[in-house]
């Protein structure tokens, strides 16, 4: 059997910390390094860079990277995987052969292609069309000696799975250890959120005496034979790895308790979590079923164009200066979509002039550039003398800009030809797995799996107490197309009342409840999951962002905020559970 293989992730996003792959490489033994710099906004932004440039498609960032560590990883035989290639890896993969060759060193690169559909004549409307491969193709060009490997739009987890595929000699059958390595990518992929970033308890870190003000360490997946992996990172680094932040990335932008990949079918209510060390937790016990048998297409198109406004509104009669600005303005908007929101509370004799102030916030959309052009602006700069006591504005009018619309599609493997470019420039198509989950298991792709039954047992009649929701419970949410998630956990601090908390929250998160602590999803339809190894609750609030972060008109148009706001929401907790 062999040893674990040793993954540290550099980045979680195109901008993530470009000093990150040094700090990897540097600060401690690793096998490979991967990097994840495609999310749904990042395929539409390089989508952009190809009409300015048919060359470009690709995270300039990640050779900015290599300029500084290609020649120490390959010396010290440190394996880089990257999603960096985006639209276009083949370009990325020959940037990348002229800098090794400027800096003269000998590095096999290899890419992986494929993805593009924008070719095929059924995304003919699409900026983007890209379809989720998975990890074999990295597996079979790692197994033929590539020093980097490039891709385009593989999943976030596949930059793992490859390596430890290759590393351990997986086949397609092995569901299990897949399904485990899926789980450890899935972790790590985004970088510092799995040590600290982004995370609800951090003020707990802090009194723990974490370093948390040094820059967080970059994860690292130790993934074994079996599948199992131990999550940390390198010893001195900032931040912290625990049973609550690994758990916070596990339930990040999800959807049901079955994650489908490419590869393999993971089950996420099977995952167990357990501190074996300082910043060292395992994940155990993933099991696995085969993939579905179509593939997932990443679909962006030009929505059209967009600009906004903020106006500043102090002191007294807000809501009736809110709507005289309205009243005054809304006969000349002549865009197709008009979207206004106030935000902020005015503090009672607040002794700042920022304290006493909300922001009213206009936000116009329309197929064509000129009705959120001058036709927007001048109107409103036009009542700049001539409005509420006060008027003022955030910062000047823009310019009308373009934004993109995410849709999600999928096609049948036959109509995707997964290919790797080898280091000698020899090609290989790779082969479909040949078992479905349509075929074997078709129920695990019920929708309903795992979800809270209705009705539900109520929490019985005890004392209660009024208190914010985040008493003991984390939160995690983010975007999934024109859907949010939010992840709701437990906080796993060994408790003797844990399990009666876990239970608590499973039955108080009723779709009906997140209606009530989220007013805007009133009339959106809404799936609870319920995750009882992880101690949480997975919820997806369907519509609430719109047409997804580009489109929506949304204050948190990634909903990144939507969980911290409902931990804030007093809820009535039980007594015995405080």
């Amino acid at each position: 059997m062999s040893a674990p293989i040793r993954i540290g992730n550099c980045s979680g996003f195109y901008g993530d910390r470009l000093s990150a792959l040094r700090e990897q490489l540097d600060g401690g033994h690793l096998d490979v390094i991967t990097g994840d710099y495609l999310a749904e906004l990042t395929m539409l932004i390089l989508g952009k860079d190809t009409i300015r440039d048919a060359d470009l498609g690709y995270a300039r960032t990640f050779l900015t990277q290599l300029e500084d560590t290609l020649g120490d990883a390959l010396s010290r035989g440190v394996k880089i995987v990257s999603n960096a290639g985006g639209l276009n890896p083949a370009g990325l993969a020959a940037k990348v052969r002229e800098l090794a060759d400027r800096l003269g060193v000998p590095a096999k690169v290899a890419h992986v292609e494929g993805d593009d559909l924008r070719g095929s004549g059924r995304f003919e409307a699409a900026l983007t069309a890209n379809a989720y491969l998975g990890a074999f193709g990295i597996a079979s060009a790692l197994a033929a000696g590539a020093d980097i490997v490039i891709t385009g739009r593989v999943t976030d987890a596949s930059v793992v799975v490859g390596p430890a595929i290759a590393h351990h000699g997986w086949k397609p059958e092995d569901h299990d250890e897949l399904a485990g390595a899926v789980a450890a990518g899935h972790v790590i992929e985004c970088g510092t959120q799995a040590t600290g970033g982004n995370f609800s308890g951090f003020v707990d870190l802090f009194r723990a005496g974490r370093p948390m003000t040094r820059p967080l360490g970059f994860p690292i997946a130790e993934i074994a034979a079996d599948g199992s992996s131990v999550i940390t990172k390198h010893e001195g680094t900032g931040g912290a790895v625990t049973v609550d932040t690994v758990t916070a990335q596990l339930l990040y932008e999800i959807q049901s308790t079955r994650y489908l990949n490419p590869d393999v079918t993971t089950r996420l209510d099977s995952i167990r979590l357990r501190e074996v060390g300082t910043d060292r937790v395992e994940i155990s016990g993933v099991t696995g079923a085969p993939p579905p048998e179509r593939l997932k297409v990443a679909v962006t198109t030009v929505g059209g164009w967009r600009n906004q406004a903020e106006f500043v509104l102090t002191g007294l009669d807000i809501d009736a200066k809110a709507d005289w600005l309205r009243e005054q303005l809304t006969p000349h908007l002549v865009a197709d979509e008009v979207a206004w929101s106030l935000s902020g509370h005015r503090a009672a004799d607040a002794d700042t002039e920022e304290g006493a102030s909300v922001l009213l916030r206009c936000v116009v959309k329309d197929p064509a550039p000129d009705p959120v052009g001058k036709a927007f602006t001048s109107p409103l700069v036009e009542l700049a003398l001539a409005s509420y006591p006060g008027f003022t504005m955030t910062t000047p009018p823009g310019k009308p800009s373009p934004y993109g619309v995410y849709t999600p599609a999928y096609v049948d493997r036959g109509d995707v030809e997964h290919t790797v470019v080898h280091a000698d420039g020899s090609r290989e198509v790779i082969a479909d797995p040949g078992t479905y989950l349509e075929q074997v298991a078709p129920d695990e792709l019920d929708p309903a799996l795992g979800r809270r039954p209705s009705p539900y047992p109520a929490p019985a009649d005890t004392i209660t107490r009024r208190m914010p929701l985040g008493a003991f419970v984390h939160a995690r949410s983010g975007d999934k197309g024109g859907n949010a998630n939010i992840g709701l956990w437990v906080k796993n601090d060994g408790s003797e009342r844990y399990a009666a908390r876990v239970t608590w929250l499973a039955k108080l998160m009723s779709p009906r409840k997140v209606r009530e602590l989220i007013p805007e999803a009133s009339d959106l339809d809404v799936d609870v999951y319920l995750l009882p190894n992880l101690g949480a609750v997975n919820v997806v609030v369907h519509g609430l962002l719109g047409d997804g972060v580009a489109a929506s008109t949304r204050f948190d148009p990634q909903a990144k905020g939507l969980g911290e706001w409902m931990r804030s929401r007093a809820v009535h907790i039980q007594e015995d559970l405080v």
